[in-house]
């Protein structure tokens, strides 16, 4: 739309009293984009002298109609050519003026600049196709994440980083595990493009086959970041991993040099999980830690992306402040957290991709009060940690 309106106005300011430029559609008739100039002369349909062809300063075959008509008594002279595209054409171009017929040059103008305009269109076609293409491969990784036990609730988002950045390596997961467990995952490719979509996929089929070991997390990311190391083609990436069990009311997290998670309270305020900071996956270091905290039906875990809080120029460790001070409305629903963050932050306008999963365990009915003392690590709330 924007090359159409740049056509058209081009042409009213420097040859014409006035421009306009029609597509067509996918079913065949036209529909006109761009106008410019005085408008009022481009209503005037052929009159005295009907369209015909003209041999003269004709493009690559592609050649001008011309005809004149009458608009408020003035006779008005019309020139239109094709806007091409390989054997076909993108649409039409018309010129108008009053009284002043044109000449050759003048119609050479507008054949040239009719076919620059053309190639642009192409080209804005086929980024556009480009584009639908690349977002439904992004929707198939990012896709909703597989099913978590019912005693789990979890909404997720992934916004990517404005209109060009088509495809990245942000995504999350949640993966089914024994006695009611679900492994929540969040990871972050290095990078952008295409490269860090494949490894992104390749980290997370990968991550898919280690967890069904039931390990616990930090042994998850001592085997992933092992797989990893081993192909040197692949990316580092940093993922966060929380194993939650609602039954028992506690979560085990583990991260991989990510941001930690935040848990959000019933009265909406927050705080960061304190984690050990482990190496990015892919560099064969290892050395990764899982720290065991309470996580009740009252409490909302947010896991994310760095996207959703860096800002250039600031440091980093201040970021996650910003997050801290959100507040959801007082009851809100898993969902309704993440769109509270995502508002709170601005994320739709964020400089990087980013990627959110929120949980919550629904609550249960009282459990045996033999059963409800078995094994729960250190006070409400008291992490633990395990190597």
């Amino acid at each position: 739309m924007t090359t159409c309106r740049e056509l058209a106005g081009f042409l009213s300011r420097n040859v014409w009293d006035a421009a306009a430029v029609d597509l067509l559609t996918e079913d065949g008739p036209s529909h006109r984009v761009a106008t410019a100039g005085a408008v009022g002369l481009l209503t005037a349909g052929p009159g005295g002298t009907p369209p015909v062809p003209s041999v003269r300063a004709s493009d690559g075959g592609h050649q001008l109609s011309e005809w004149v008509t009458v608009a408020g008594g003035v006779p008005v002279h019309v020139l239109r050519v094709p806007l091409p595209d390989g054997d076909g054409v993108h649409g039409t171009l018309t010129a108008v003026r009053a009284r002043a017929g044109f000449g050759d040059h003048e119609a050479a103008t507008v054949h040239f600049a009719a076919r620059l305009a053309a190639v642009h269109l192409g080209h804005a076609r086929e980024l556009a196709a480009t584009e639908d293409t690349v977002a439904h491969l992004q929707r198939a990784l990012v896709a909703e994440p597989g099913r978590p036990h019912p005693n789990l609730e979890v909404a997720g988002r992934y916004l990517p980083a404005g209109p060009r950045a088509l495809v990245g390596g942000d995504w999350f997961e949640t993966i089914r595990l024994h006695y009611g467990r679900t492994l929540l995952v969040v990871g972050d490719v290095m990078g952008h493009g295409l490269d860090a979509a494949v490894d992104m996929n390749a980290y997370r089929s990968t991550l898919r086959d280690v967890a069904s070991t039931d390990l616990a997390p930090h042994r998850v990311l001592r085997r992933l970041d092992a797989l990893a190391a081993e192909d040197a083609a692949r990316r580092p990436a940093t993922c966060l991993l929380v194993r939650v069990d609602p039954a028992r009311g506690v979560a085990m997290f583990a991260g991989a040099g990510h941001l930690p998670p935040a848990v959000f309270a019933a009265d909406g305020s927050a705080s960061l999980v304190d984690l050990p900071v482990g190496p990015p996956l892919g560099t064969g270091v290892g050395g990764y830690e899982a720290v065991t905290r309470a996580l009740t039906p009252q409490e909302t875990l947010l896991m994310f992306t760095d996207g959703l809080v860096e800002r250039r120029g600031e440091d980093i460790d201040v970021s996650p402040a910003r997050l801290v001070g959100v507040r959801p409305p007082v009851g809100a629903g898993v969902g309704a957290v993440v769109d509270a963050v995502v508002a709170g932050l601005d994320a739709r306008h964020a400089e990087d991709d980013v990627a959110v999963l929120a949980a919550r365990a629904r609550p249960r009915p009282p459990a045996d009060p033999g059963a409800a003392a078995s094994g729960m690590p250190g006070g409400p709330g008291e992490p633990t940690v395990e190597r």
